[in-house]
């Protein structure tokens, strides 16, 4: 007799749990979802409406979370229509792998994703007119990568935390020069100016860079990259990454 109401127990507990498509199911603050479950999880196909904030996910679901592909659109409170926020891929209810991002300063990314920020390869189109493409790392400019910016100047090189840091070229198209060398922190430390289609140039110089070279420019460059080395290492000690510390 025990083991007949535990058999009767375990099968109402299984029959009570969503599984397969299903109509909208509200929960206790009122957010509906509408689409498949499996073990009363979202799991497959599915569209989740918040009632606070008026987002909606449509796209994919696993165990519950949203993971795969969907479009996630928000409820703009002036006009009282949906807008396009976020559509790619995601992963454990984190943004994750390619996709492309709206952001409220008109600004737009369109790249790779990891644990719900810009890492991997990625293009930046900013308010401005200003455009990246290249390295990102936790939502920042970090490794090779090109900004090109709205008066036609741009800079290709090294990035680390969003900032320009190693080698770099920057090309003054409207003076038609270009600075080459290494930058730190955003600011060129050492390097060479010249001229570099002066000729085709909106606003050219009134004259030409004259063939100027330091009597020890190796030794120049040496100790301003030793000075970065040297600042890398005050900030991640060798000590904290061999034990593991922060």
């Amino acid at each position: 007799m025990p083991n007949m109401k535990i058999s009767q127990t375990t099968l109402l507990d299984t029959q009570s749990k969503k599984s397969g498509l299903r109509c909208t199911v509200f929960s206790v603050d009122g957010n509906g979802y509408t689409g498949e479950w499996l073990n009363n999880k979202k799991h497959g196909k599915g569209t989740q409406v918040w009632k606070k904030s008026g987002a909606i996910y449509d796209g994919d679901w696993k165990f519950g979370k949203r993971n795969g592909y969907a479009t996630l659109s928000v409820l703009l409170p002036e006009t009282k229509e949906y807008t396009r926020k976020h559509c790619g891929e995601w992963k454990n209810g984190k943004k994750h792998g390619y996709g492309m991002h709206f952001y409220k300063s008109s600004c737009v990314y369109e790249g790779e994703w990891s644990e719900g920020q810009r890492s991997g390869w990625g293009r930046m189109y900013y308010k401005s007119g200003d455009i990246y493409e290249g390295e990102w790392l936790k939502d920042r400019n970090h490794g090779q990568g090109t900004i090109r910016f709205a008066n036609e100047n741009w800079y290709e090189g090294s990035w680390r935390d969003g900032k320009k840091n190693g080698n770099g070229k920057f090309y003054y198209s409207d003076k038609g020069q270009i600075y080459e060398g290494f930058w730190m922190d955003g600011v060129a430390k050492c390097g060479t100016l010249s001229d570099f289609g002066r000729n085709e140039a909106p606003t050219p110089t009134k004259y030409p860079i004259p063939q100027l070279q330091l009597v020890d420019m190796q030794s120049v460059l040496s100790e301003a990259q030793s000075d970065n080395h040297e600042r890398i290492n005050s900030k991640f000690p060798l000590h904290d990454t061999l034990t593991g510390t922060e």
